[in-house]
């Protein structure tokens, strides 16, 4: 006999079903497993004998072919051992029901018990496209209730799936209140207002986060720019509903999400070690996993000590950056993972870190500093707006208890202001932010004053700005207007971007 169940499997972050046919014919006993399967998959065999046996029921000891159909598409993952048992059993006729209304999914431990896998959320909403009811893990069942509407049925042995679909065990669907969860703020544990000074980096960083302009944060060590770094997700305007469920599905198949909490309203924020490789950050693999620039999209992407980073993973960044998504390539698929992202980098200014600084004396050499700056692409350097240059905060300072800093929340308003001009002035493009605007677009929208034309001109033959750094700080000038509600592109606006391009201004060396 061939019994059918119906479980649902992943590439990338699409989802699709899949019908596990299970076969029992004679011949001596053995299991057979097809259908273009991962190592994960293949091992199912033996935890589902194991399973199948410690939960009270008989594994046949005929062949046993099993096939995971459509079979030109590879699966991954061990989620699938629970319809292949389920499907053992009803082909040996221990039991009698019909699983045509269900998609199932879970992991089978060796006594029986159902353990929770990566990757439901996906799944959920792919069930309640397909108008089907979902058994999953117990343990997942707060993330699966979070697709609207889907009627959920969480267990947690196979006993207790075999007593629920033959109707000996009664439940109803799990429900949570997603309007609730929906309404909660998100919540950050940290805030602007705990920055004492550093006001030229943390205006950088607003102008960076209004205008979606990528920023690199130079100082010696010490001086707060990881802690202004992570800081930036604080003053992001929240996220919309569509992107709270993109980032949701990244982290879901990542297996990030937090079992009691599963929803990500926070914005994302990641910080690889410089030690990360290209395969850590972009994605890719022998199983196609999500990289850190995925994990970021809709949040931060930090690199603490840049020039430190392997080369190659940095010019990985490359397309990203530009396009807003990362194409993985392989022989047998082609998969897409999105990618917008803020980059926010920080680098000492020399190997030692103290150049330039007035506390401590530097003792590197021009071709040092150099070297250790050449250590960055042209091509990466191009694709970052805002150079922002930190110093030391005096003792006295910080010493200082009556000074009210400003929090993130005065300053987030001032970004979501910013963010509803640039929306309203590019409804009919197709971009979002300033920071993408093209040479037409920069054009048509960059508007000048008389003396802000001459001063960019100044500043042009003064510090030999290139064509692409030009347009840099009329994009970002743009952002700082903006936030300053001017339609017009004041000098005031124009000073201040150019203070932002300090690398090429060539004032290292």
């Amino acid at each position: 006999m061939v019994s059918k169940v119906y479980s649902l499997a992943y590439q990338g972050l699409e989802v699709y079903p899949i019908e596990v046919e299970v076969d029992i014919h004679r011949g001596l006993p053995a299991i057979s497993l097809v259908g273009l399967l991962d190592t994960a998959v293949k091992e199912s065999k033996d935890r589902v004998r194991a399973g199948i046996k410690n939960s009270g029921y008989q594994f046949p000891s005929q062949r046993v072919t099993i096939n995971l159909a459509p079979g030109n598409v590879k699966k991954e993952g061990t989620h699938f051992d629970l319809a292949i048992a389920l499907g053992i059993l009803k082909a040996t006729f221990q039991i009698d029901c019909d699983f045509s209304s269900y998609f199932i999914v879970g992991e089978l431990s060796l006594e029986g018990r159902i353990r929770e896998v990566k990757g439901i959320f996906p799944m959920a909403l792919m069930a309640k496209k397909l108008g089907k009811k979902f058994i999953l893990p117990l343990t997942n069942a707060k993330e699966a209730a979070l697709a609207k509407d889907l009627e959920i049925f969480p267990v947690s042995h196979l006993q207790e799936t075999v007593g629920f679909l033959s109707g000996v065990v009664s439940k109803q669907p799990f429900r949570i209140d997603l309007e609730e969860i929906l309404s909660t703020p998100p919540a950050y544990d940290v805030d602007f207002s705990e920055v004492k000074g550093q006001l030229l980096a943390k205006k950088a960083l607003e102008v960076a986060v209004a205008g979606m302009h990528n920023v690199l944060l130079i100082g010696p060590p010490g001086v707060g720019k990881t802690m202004l770094a992570r800081r930036l997700p604080t003053i992001l305007p929240d996220m919309e509903y569509e992107e709270i469920l993109e980032t949701t599905k990244i982290y879901s198949i990542a297996g990030l999400l937090n079992k009691d909490f599963p929803l990500v309203k926070e914005r994302p924020f990641r910080s690889p070690h410089h030690t990360a490789s290209s395969v850590a950050l972009v994605g890719g693999g022998t199983t196609i996993k999500p990289g850190e620039v995925t994990l970021a999209h809709n949040g931060v992407l930090f690199l603490d000590e840049l020039p430190e980073f392997n080369r190659d993973a940095l010019e990985g960044l490359r397309q990203p950056l530009e396009e807003g998504f990362v194409s993985i390539s392989r022989a047998t698929k082609h998969l897409r993972f999105p990618s917008r992202f803020l980059l926010v980098t920080a680098m000492n200014p020399c190997p030692c870190g103290y150049f330039g600084s007035q506390e401590r004396t530097c003792h590197c050499s021009s071709y040092q500093i150099q070297k250790y700056r050449n250590k960055i692409s042209g091509p990466l350097l191009d694709r970052i707006d805002i150079h922002v240059e930190l110093q030391n905060i005096k003792v006295d300072s910080l010493l200082k208890e009556n000074i009210s800093w400003e929090s993130s929340q005065e300053i987030k308003r001032r970004v979501e202001l910013a963010r509803s001009i640039q929306k309203e002035r590019f409804k009919n493009e197709k971009i979002l932010f300033n920071s993408q605007m093209n040479h037409r677009q920069i054009k048509k929208y960059c508007t000048l004053t008389k003396d802000s034309k001459s001063l960019i001109e100044i500043a042009v033959k003064e510090f030999g700005f290139s064509v692409r750094a030009y347009d840099k700080i009329l994009k970002v000038s743009r952002t700082i207007a903006d936030l300053a509600n001017s339609s017009l592109i004041r000098e005031e606006h124009i000073s201040q971007a150019i203070n932002y391009r300090s690398l090429d201004k060539s004032i290292w060396v």
